[in-house]
Protein backbone atom coordinates (compact mmCIF):
# COMPACT_ATOMS: atom_id res chain seq x y z
CA UNK A 1 0.00 0.00 0.00
CA UNK A 2 2.90 2.31 0.68
CA UNK A 3 4.20 2.00 -2.89
CA UNK A 4 0.77 2.91 -4.32
CA UNK A 5 0.66 6.04 -2.18
CA UNK A 6 4.20 6.95 -3.20
CA UNK A 7 3.33 6.33 -6.85
CA UNK A 8 0.25 8.54 -6.62
CA UNK A 9 2.18 11.37 -4.98
CA UNK A 10 5.03 11.15 -7.47
CA UNK A 11 2.54 10.95 -10.35
CA UNK A 12 0.83 14.12 -9.16
CA UNK A 13 4.18 15.83 -8.74
CA UNK A 14 5.21 14.87 -12.27
CA UNK A 15 1.84 16.09 -13.60
CA UNK A 16 2.35 19.48 -11.92
CA UNK A 17 5.86 19.76 -13.36
CA UNK A 18 4.69 18.87 -16.88
CA UNK A 19 1.70 21.23 -16.53
CA UNK A 20 4.01 24.04 -15.44
CA UNK A 21 6.35 23.53 -18.37
CA UNK A 22 3.50 23.34 -20.89
CA UNK A 23 1.60 26.30 -19.47
CA UNK A 24 4.83 28.32 -19.47
CA UNK A 25 4.62 28.03 -23.27
CA UNK A 26 0.89 27.85 -23.97
CA UNK A 27 -0.37 30.70 -21.76
CA UNK A 28 1.79 33.40 -23.42
CA UNK A 29 1.01 31.89 -26.82
CA UNK A 30 -2.69 32.14 -25.98
CA UNK A 31 -2.29 35.77 -24.97
CA UNK A 32 -0.50 36.54 -28.22
CA UNK A 33 -3.11 34.72 -30.32
CA UNK A 34 -5.91 36.42 -28.37
CA UNK A 35 -4.36 39.82 -29.01
CA UNK A 36 -4.09 39.20 -32.73
CA UNK A 37 -7.60 37.79 -33.08
CA UNK A 38 -9.50 40.19 -30.80
CA UNK A 39 -10.80 42.24 -33.76
CA UNK A 40 -12.07 39.31 -35.82
CA UNK A 41 -15.72 38.71 -36.56
CA UNK A 42 -15.66 35.48 -34.57
CA UNK A 43 -14.46 37.33 -31.47
CA UNK A 44 -17.18 39.94 -31.89
CA UNK A 45 -19.89 37.28 -32.30
CA UNK A 46 -18.61 35.38 -29.28
CA UNK A 47 -18.50 38.42 -27.00
CA UNK A 48 -21.73 40.02 -28.25
CA UNK A 49 -24.00 38.27 -25.69
CA UNK A 50 -21.63 39.20 -22.85
CA UNK A 51 -21.16 42.89 -23.60
CA UNK A 52 -23.90 44.19 -25.90
CA UNK A 53 -27.47 44.89 -24.75
CA UNK A 54 -30.28 42.74 -26.16
CA UNK A 55 -31.34 43.61 -29.70
CA UNK A 56 -27.94 44.96 -30.73
CA UNK A 57 -25.18 43.59 -32.93
CA UNK A 58 -21.46 43.78 -32.19
CA UNK A 59 -19.22 45.38 -34.80
CA UNK A 60 -15.57 46.36 -34.82
CA UNK A 61 -14.52 49.90 -35.73
CA UNK A 62 -10.95 50.99 -36.30
CA UNK A 63 -9.58 54.51 -36.35
CA UNK A 64 -6.22 56.20 -36.67
CA UNK A 65 -4.65 57.54 -33.51
CA UNK A 66 -1.24 58.40 -32.12
CA UNK A 67 0.78 56.47 -29.54
CA UNK A 68 4.08 57.18 -27.83
CA UNK A 69 7.01 54.81 -28.30
CA UNK A 70 9.62 53.87 -25.68
CA UNK A 71 11.69 56.96 -26.53
CA UNK A 72 8.82 59.43 -26.09
CA UNK A 73 8.24 59.95 -29.82
CA UNK A 74 4.73 60.12 -31.25
CA UNK A 75 3.94 57.31 -33.67
CA UNK A 76 0.84 56.72 -35.80
CA UNK A 77 -1.28 53.83 -34.60
CA UNK A 78 -4.57 52.08 -35.25
CA UNK A 79 -7.06 51.57 -32.43
CA UNK A 80 -10.05 49.25 -32.37
CA UNK A 81 -13.33 49.51 -30.48
CA UNK A 82 -16.31 47.20 -30.20
CA UNK A 83 -19.58 48.93 -30.99
CA UNK A 84 -23.02 47.62 -30.15
CA UNK A 85 -25.27 48.78 -32.99
CA UNK A 86 -29.08 48.59 -32.98
CA UNK A 87 -31.29 47.79 -36.01
CA UNK A 88 -31.33 51.46 -37.12
CA UNK A 89 -27.52 51.65 -37.20
CA UNK A 90 -27.21 53.74 -34.04
CA UNK A 91 -24.32 52.99 -31.69
CA UNK A 92 -25.87 52.01 -28.36
CA UNK A 93 -22.65 51.09 -26.56
CA UNK A 94 -18.96 51.41 -27.36
CA UNK A 95 -16.31 49.37 -25.58
CA UNK A 96 -12.64 50.06 -26.31
CA UNK A 97 -11.00 47.77 -23.74
CA UNK A 98 -13.19 45.24 -21.94
CA UNK A 99 -13.93 43.10 -24.98
CA UNK A 100 -10.22 42.67 -25.72
CA UNK A 101 -9.42 41.73 -22.10
CA UNK A 102 -12.24 39.18 -22.03
CA UNK A 103 -11.21 37.72 -25.40
CA UNK A 104 -7.53 37.42 -24.46
CA UNK A 105 -8.60 35.84 -21.16
CA UNK A 106 -10.79 33.27 -22.94
CA UNK A 107 -7.98 32.28 -25.30
CA UNK A 108 -5.43 32.16 -22.44
CA UNK A 109 -7.68 29.92 -20.33
CA UNK A 110 -8.12 27.70 -23.39
CA UNK A 111 -4.32 27.44 -23.56
CA UNK A 112 -4.17 26.47 -19.88
CA UNK A 113 -6.88 23.83 -20.37
CA UNK A 114 -4.93 22.45 -23.32
CA UNK A 115 -1.82 22.39 -21.12
CA UNK A 116 -3.73 20.45 -18.44
CA UNK A 117 -4.94 17.85 -20.95
CA UNK A 118 -1.49 17.51 -22.52
CA UNK A 119 0.02 17.18 -19.04
CA UNK A 120 -2.14 14.09 -18.47
CA UNK A 121 -0.97 12.72 -21.82
CA UNK A 122 2.72 13.40 -21.18
CA UNK A 123 2.87 12.70 -17.42
CA UNK A 124 3.26 8.94 -17.80
CA UNK A 125 6.08 9.13 -20.38
CA UNK A 126 7.79 11.82 -18.29
CA UNK A 127 7.49 9.61 -15.20
CA UNK A 128 9.04 6.67 -17.05
CA UNK A 129 11.87 8.89 -18.28
CA UNK A 130 12.55 10.23 -14.79
CA UNK A 131 12.42 6.71 -13.30
CA UNK A 132 14.93 5.47 -15.87
CA UNK A 133 17.25 8.38 -15.16
CA UNK A 134 17.14 7.74 -11.41
CA UNK A 135 17.54 3.99 -11.89
CA UNK A 136 20.60 4.55 -14.06
CA UNK A 137 22.14 6.87 -11.46
CA UNK A 138 21.42 4.46 -8.61
CA UNK A 139 22.85 1.44 -10.39
CA UNK A 140 25.91 3.44 -11.37
CA UNK A 141 26.49 4.58 -7.80
CA UNK A 142 26.20 1.03 -6.45
CA UNK A 143 28.76 -0.26 -8.91
CA UNK A 144 31.18 2.54 -8.00
CA UNK A 145 30.97 1.79 -4.28
CA UNK A 146 32.02 -1.85 -4.58
CA UNK A 147 35.60 -2.30 -3.43
CA UNK A 148 37.72 -5.20 -4.60
CA UNK A 149 38.75 -7.73 -1.95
Amino acid sequence: MKSAKTGAVSGCLIWFIVFGVLSFCLAPAGMMIGGFTSVTGFAMQTLEPLICPDGTTAKSRSYATITTDEYGNSQPSTAYVMQCVDANGNVVKEDPVLYAFIWVGIISVTGLLLAAVLAFVFAAPAGVLIARLFKRKQSGMMAENIEPR
